[in-house]
């Protein structure tokens, strides 16, 4: 098994891509901290984990309010003893483009995509620094390099996951601490919810199929298990020389440079 006895946290792990990696990883033997901000999703993963033989807990917490990530990592770490993987998924949509957007749409939309999973992974680090070995992965999306529509605080919160992983991954490689960064493409995932609400199953996936055709070299969109299987391979020994690292996993969506993005081309 490629996470035998390994402990993860998962934050956003109560549906969609947090819960398929929650669910591979405990296939792998994997123990798992389901994070969400509704318990009762988040037991219900942790239930399934338990049903794959692996043990799990279901912790509440806002990943914006320091306090409540201190008190999460301090209840997971008093169960399991430590966090080797650690997942930054949680997050959500919000605000518009600029001339709709308000000061109070930046502050929220951040403070759950960007502000918490600092606030998570400074509180998870100590204990990996400790015994010298960490896996933390960050999801982030391609709205931050290659963006369809304009939503502009999340795509801004996504963009700086991108530059957190970088940062990260050249402080932490010392001590043996592996950063890396999923970037989804269109994934069908409960994400979809509120902009398809009101359509009928058959109108939800014509929409998803013309969406697909048009931005998905592969031709669909993607499944939360499309994404599990990059993180586990981010998650386990496969990649222990892998860090700093940006994974598109998007279909062949084709992508501006990383380098471009962030000005680091040609300087010539």
């Amino acid at each position: 098994m490629l996470l035998e006895n390994k402990v993860a946290l998962i934050t956003g792990g109560s549906k969609g891509m947090g819960r398929a990696m929650a669910l591979r990883f405990a296939e792998e033997g994997c123990d798992v901290v389901i994070n969400a901000m509704h318990i009762e999703g988040a037991q219900k993963v942790a239930n399934e984990v338990k049903e794959k033989g692996r043990e799990a807990i279901a912790i509440r917490a806002d990943i914006s309010s320091n306090s409540e990530v201190t008190d999460m990592v301090d209840r997971a770490i008093g169960r399991f003893g430590r966090i080797d993987i650690l997942v930054n998924n949680a997050g959500g949509a919000g605000g518009g483009n600029l001339e709709h957007s308000t000061e109070e749409d930046w502050d929220r939309v951040l403070a759950v995509n960007l502000k918490g999973h600092f606030l998570v992974t400074k509180a998870v680090v100590p204990q990996m620094k400790e015994r010298k070995y960490g896996k933390i992965i960050f999801v982030s999306s391609m709205g931050a390099v290659h963006p369809a529509v304009s939503v502009l605080a999340y795509h801004s919160a996504k963009a700086g996951i991108i530059g957190l992983t970088y940062n990260l991954a050249f402080e932490l490689a010392p001590q043996n601490i592996y950063v890396n960064c999923i970037v989804p493409g269109p994934i069908e995932t409960p994400f979809w919810d509120a902009l398809t609400q009101g359509m009928q199953s058959d109108e939800r996936q014509a929409f998803f199929n013309a969406l697909a055709k048009k931005e998905v070299p592969l031709g669909r969109m993607g499944t939360a298990d499309d994404i599990a299987g990059p993180a586990l391979f981010l998650a386990s020994g496969l990649s222990d020389y892998v860090t700093g690292q940006i994974l598109y996993v998007a279909g062949g969506q084709p992508v501006q440079s990383t380098q471009a993005v962030f000005g680091l081309g040609d300087r010539s």
